[in-house]
């Protein structure tokens, strides 16, 4: 077991400070514990704030010292308790003030630590400020110190400030964007400008459990920052709206990069779509699909970046999901005998997929994932910003991704008139392009990425605490049957009506 990890900060006011929180507030979860400690008027509280207000997204928020309180929380992207300990005199008044245990799925921010430092648990981050009243009444001091497991975000909060340092954007406002469903955390910097620092660093999602592979691994998702900036570069090459990268760590996993802004392709309460926007979206899948694209890129002067083709091992790995997870969930025995059905059912169907051409495929090219540049013009209006996961498959997959929406409901009609509109401008491309065939590789691919995605959102709100992906499997069944209604899956649907339930509504 390796010891602690230690670095120091100078700040020199509170701005400084709030800087800071703001960067280790990238780097930390539910579940995680930090502690402030220091004299009195040290800035405990105010480095608490910064974060608190920073997760929250709002600046304003009223974070009073928890002085007589002794513990306050807060609902941000996740819960928070802000805790200070001055008052107890022993760890065993914490049971009383709802801190022992901590709760679970909660980031802890505890001042006076050492007013229980038996009840501490092993992982986590201590922070000790003190004042430095030769460089200013303002200036203060951190010195963090990360245990156990923390050591390693303790580690990368100094990589991520060195990063910052390098880039002169070490003073840079922070704020804060939302993350998605990756271990990658985002933020806008503002500075002569604004732009988008990600970091995204190399982990794999799972044990390897698939033929000694992580998940990750086995359905060929980015484990590193490497392939977005492969990626990045070569759509920006070929005329597409990729962000420029304007400064790089692969090796840390640290990018900032160009800011395509706030504007998306949907508006309105539920959301819609905007349809002069998926227009646009589905005219961009046509364009990039009736080029001939490489299968390797270059990333560095040194090295390249092999894009990994989309294959029938990788379906079949993403769709057990489906088993593993959503099937449990609505309280199906997952035997031997379902199993091999399911399999033996898929591998059938999926060889004509995997007989197809094949193209660059964004994975996720939907909604969220989707700037509209309204000072462009044609297909350069649609930013992309989330290709890291790109693999080479067929062309069918990333219209499904756009007109099967999971996070949003797109009307059937429209989904119909613009996989019409796609099909007429490959053919105006390619006398050849066989219509028929791609309506049967879209419905073959929505019911592979759309049984996939229910497993995916049962395995996000039980391994990764986060039910909010369940609000919209309701949605993907409805795209499920969509695509079962086909010919070319009579037999799926019969299989899916007897053996998978819907979901909760």
């Amino acid at each position: 077991m390796t010891g602690p990890a230690t670095f120091s900060v100078a700040l020199a006011n509170e701005t400084a400070t709030a800087q800071l929180m703001a960067d280790l507030a990238l780097l930390v979860g539910p579940g995680d514990v930090i502690t402030l400690s220091g004299d009195l008027g040290a800035g405990k509280t105010s480095a608490a704030r910064a974060m608190i207000r920073y997760l929250a997204g709002d600046e304003a928020l009223e974070v009073p010292s928890p002085t007589f309180t002794l513990a306050q929380s807060y609902d941000a992207p996740f819960p928070i308790v802000h805790a200070d300990l001055y008052r107890i005199n022993d760890a065993s008044e914490l049971e009383e003030i709802g801190l022992s245990p901590l709760p679970e799925g909660t980031l802890a921010l505890i001042e006076w630590p050492e007013r229980a430092a038996d009840a501490l648990p092993q992982d986590r981050i201590d922070i000790a400020f003190s004042h430095r009243p030769m460089f200013g009444s303002g200036a203060r001091a951190a010195e963090f110190t990360g245990y156990g497991k923390a050591a390693a975000q303790v580690e990368r909060l100094q990589a991520l400030r060195q990063f910052l340092a390098t880039a002169g954007m070490l003073d840079a406002q922070r704020e804060r964007m939302p993350g998605d469903a990756s271990t990658r955390s985002y933020a806008r910097l503002h500075q002569d400008g604004s732009a988008i620092l990600m970091n995204s660093p190399k982990r794999p999602d799972g044990p390897p459990i698939y033929n000694g592979k992580s998940y990750s691994a086995a359905v060929h998702l980015a484990e590193d920052v490497k392939p977005f900036v492969a990626i990045a570069n070569g759509l920006r090459e070929r005329g597409f709206s990729a962000p420029a990268i304007r400064h790089q760590d692969l090796e840390a996993g640290f990018l900032i990069t160009e800011d395509f802004g706030h504007a998306g392709i949907i508006e309105g309460d539920p959301p819609q779509p905007i349809v002069e926007r998926y227009e646009a979206a589905t005219d961009m899948l046509a364009a990039l699909h009736r080029e001939t694209l490489p299968s390797v890129l270059l990333l560095t002067l040194e090295s390249t970046h092999a894009i990994p083709v989309f294959d029938t091992e990788a379906w079949m790995v993403e769709m057990s999901l489906m088993l593993d997870w959503y099937l449990p969930d609505r309280g199906v025995e997952t035997s031997e005998a379902l199993r091999d059905e399911f399999v033996a059912m898929w591998r059938n169907l999926l060889k004509k997929p995997a007989a197809a051409p094949r193209t660059w495929v964004i994975r996720d090219f939907h909604s969220p994932n989707i700037i509209w540049l309204g000072d462009r013009s044609g297909i350069l209006r649609v930013g992309i910003i989330d290709f890291q996961d790109a693999v080479l498959g067929p062309a069918a997959y990333d219209l499904v991704s756009l007109l099967q929406d999971a996070r949003i409901d797109v009307p059937e009609a429209l989904e119909l008139t613009l996989l019409t509109r796609y099909i007429k401008a490959r053919r105006a491309a390619d006398s050849h392009f066989d219509a028929a065939s791609f309506a049967e590789l879209y419905a073959i691919m929505s019911a592979q990425r759309n049984t996939r995605l229910l497993g995916t959102f049962a395995r996000l709100n039980r391994r990764d605490g986060k039910p909010q992906y369940l609000r919209h499997q309701p949605r993907i069944w409805t795209y499920l049957t969509r695509s079962l209604a086909h010919p070319a899956l009579a037999n799926f649907r019969d299989w899916y009506t007897a053996n998978v339930p819907p979901p909760v509504s």
